[in-house]
């Protein structure tokens, strides 16, 4: 059966679901999204992601049709419709239908979407092994301009960084800002473990504030890992004792060889697997429950 797509208040199949070739969305870019995971029945911090939403919509001049409680509701139903359980979860808010302009005055109702799937971003041995990734010479975008705290619909940024892991064959990519700090990858947030303390780059450096970090942060607090929130360049990446990756979509996943350097000995460390482990732990039990008993 065709997976039922939620759209301006109407479900359709996957070969019906459409939006307007004029909305600004699709034309420019002008809107916000989320990427948010269900796992065994329950949506994994649907509040904070929903709260994220909003937050980028309100950054943008985006006034969303819906109460975040509806939204919720949005997601939940969207999912029950399609009887899943676990699965990835995408929602949508473009600026709508307008003219060809860029005035998005000429938009007058957003275009709210929610699609419910499976998804497989990497393949499992990578989980186990750990993965390598690059750097990319395309940098983070500065906050002055698309501020990476919102998950806009342009996401050019990322796109480009990610075609340069592919033509270097990697799964993935991280990018600096133009500090030459450190910033994330196309998709995760990245941290590295120095002397048994997880360090991550901070906001202003220009991260994406992911949902995701923000749970393995809390998660390395309460199993007794010091956390610090720091800027790092390249070397540090290079010199780490550990590294790893974190995102809705990858969960968290090790990182063991940066630009053709083996991080440590080349293999998963103890403190990410422990942290990596407590998260597992962690998703079977947090969440908001699809089907309430």
């Amino acid at each position: 059966m065709s997976i039922q797509i939620y759209v301006n208040g109407q479900y359709f199949s996957k070969e019906e679901a459409k939006i307007s070739v004029f909305d600004h969305g699709f034309l420019y870019g002008d809107g916000i999204f989320e990427g948010i995971r269900a796992y065994g029945g329950k949506v994994f911090r649907l509040k904070e992601h929903i709260d994220r939403l909003y937050d980028g919509a309100r950054g943008i001049m985006l006034d969303i049709p819906l109460t975040k409680q509806e939204m919720v509701e949005v997601v939940l139903e969207t999912l029950r419709k399609n009887e899943l359980k676990d699965a990835y979860i995408r929602l949508v808010v473009s600026r709508g239908t307008g003219d060809l302009g860029l005035d998005p005055r000429k938009c007058s109702n957003p275009t709210v979407i929610c699609i419910t799937d499976k998804i497989v971003l990497y393949p499992e041995k990578l989980y186990n092994e750990g993965m390598e990734i690059v750097t990319a010479a395309t940098r983070r975008n500065r906050p002055e301009g698309v501020n990476p705290q919102m998950k806009s619909l342009n996401y050019l940024n990322n796109i480009m960084a990610k075609i340069e892991a592919n033509l270097a064959g990697a799964p993935e990519a991280m990018l600096l800002n133009t500090e030459d700090y450190v910033v994330e990858c196309t998709g995760d947030n990245i941290f590295i473990v120095k002397d048994d303390v997880l360090i991550t780059p901070p906001p202003y450096v220009g991260i994406l504030v992911g949902i995701t970090r923000n749970a393995i942060i809390e998660l390395a607090e309460k199993i007794g890992v010091k956390v610090e929130e720091k800027v790092f360049t390249r070397y540090e990446v290079f010199t780490a004792d550990e590294c790893f990756l974190s995102g809705t979509a990858a969960e968290a996943i090790p990182v063991v060889k940066v630009d053709g350097r083996l991080i440590a000995d080349g293999k998963p460390g103890p403190v990410t697997k422990k942290i990596t482990g407590a998260f597992k732990e962690l998703i079977k039990t947090e969440g908001t429950e699809i089907y309430p008993k």
